[in-house]
């Protein structure tokens, strides 16, 4: 079963255009078809790897009892396209990141869109302010009076994705959870800003230790107690919203298909979703399963001539629960997401 990325009225742009137009009038997505309130400071904390079907964990009792719908991600279903929509207010067809591993025609190469790396783990120099396209989200908000914050895990401050996504945002650390929810809520008491917060330790479970873990139950239920030290914290009037970038989608290490014998192929995307480039690229599905899928249709209306240039030839949705791995795809990980399951598609709308 697919559950096809929503961009009007139901999907992660819309939420984030609902919350600028609010702020300042406008914004260049159409917002929800559920509204939210005017407030003169917002506050978004973003669960990564915190989809819907994850409310239904023992430890997920805060956000079941917040939630108040389902929203879709973009497509592909993964960390740097969620993030990047966030930062600009667009889909993936306009900002142009398809995905976790991206082919760029203007470095010959595929890049790490998480760690700007290459395949060898090679760091890919680049002018990282200037990936996503101008003005952003949060130049947008500053420039009409509004300031945009970030709270983040203090090791991202000056990193390539940070430096990538967060151009116009004043960049505020926490280095524990704790400090996550101070700072969270203490800089939301002035009002004329939008603070955004982002929560890592779901994503960082999931994928290392499975959905079934002790340690996925121990992340559940911080993350848990962090949305309910937010929603507590902050000042009457101050609207608290929690989301996440995708879900999460377990797979078994017997449903790890190696993708070898194929030569002179290019490899990009995920192990769910894989893009594909060269004259054999058809045989990825007669030999390994999946299908192949409009990709760039997924990606939302009005592609960009960036973004259709980094498209691949051919993409190819693994099969049902299953992940393809090419070489250098990585496949020591309990979970994963990328694909149209609505695991990893279905994230959830709070509301504190």
């Amino acid at each position: 079963m697919e559950k096809l990325p929503s961009y009007r009225g139901t999907g992660l742009v819309n939420l984030m255009a609902e919350i600028e137009t609010r702020m300042i009038g406008s914004a260049p997505a159409s917002g929800l078809d559920e509204s939210l309130p005017e407030a003169p400071t917002y506050v978004l904390v973003l669960f990564d790897g915190l989809g819907a079907a994850q409310l239904s964990h023992p430890e997920a009792g805060a956000f079941a009892r917040s939630l108040s719908t389902t929203l879709t991600c973009g497509f592909p279903s993964t960390t740097s396209a969620s993030l990047s929509t966030i930062a600009t207010g667009l889909p993936p067809s306009q900002h142009g990141t398809i995905g976790h591993l991206v082919y760029r025609d203007d470095l010959g190469k595929v890049v790490n869109t998480l760690k700007w790396m290459d395949l060898t783990g090679q760091p890919v120099p680049f002018d990282y302010p200037n990936i996503l396209p101008m003005p952003n989200l949060w130049e947008r908000l500053r420039e009409q009076g509004v300031e945009p914050i970030t709270v983040q895990p203090g090791s991202f401050q000056g990193s390539p994705l940070s430096r990538a996504l967060y151009r116009g945002a004043r960049f505020e650390t926490a280095w524990d959870w704790p400090d996550l929810i101070e700072a969270t809520t203490v800089l939301a008491r002035e009002p004329g800003r939008f603070i955004f917060t982002y929560v890592p330790f779901v994503d960082v479970a999931g994928h290392s230790f499975g959905l079934g873990s002790r340690e996925f139950g121990e992340a559940m239920k911080v993350a848990a107690a962090i949305w309910e030290g937010i929603a507590a914290g902050v000042e009457p009037g101050v609207p608290v919203v929690g989301t996440s970038d995708h879900g999460l989608l377990a797979v078994a290490e017997e449903a790890k298909i190696r993708v070898r014998g194929l030569e002179n192929l290019r490899f990009a995307g995920d192990s769910r979703v894989l893009q594909v480039w060269g004259e054999r690229s058809g045989e990825v599905v007669d030999r390994f399963g999946g299908k192949a899928v409009d990709g760039l249709s997924l990606l939302g209306p009005d592609p960009t001539e960036a973004t259709i240039g980094r498209a691949p030839e051919l993409w190819v949705h693994a099969p049902p629960d299953s992940g393809l791995y090419p070489p250098a795809f990585d496949r020591r990980l309990h979970a994963y997401h990328g694909g149209l399951s609505p695991d990893e598609m279905e994230i959830p709308l709070l509301l504190g």
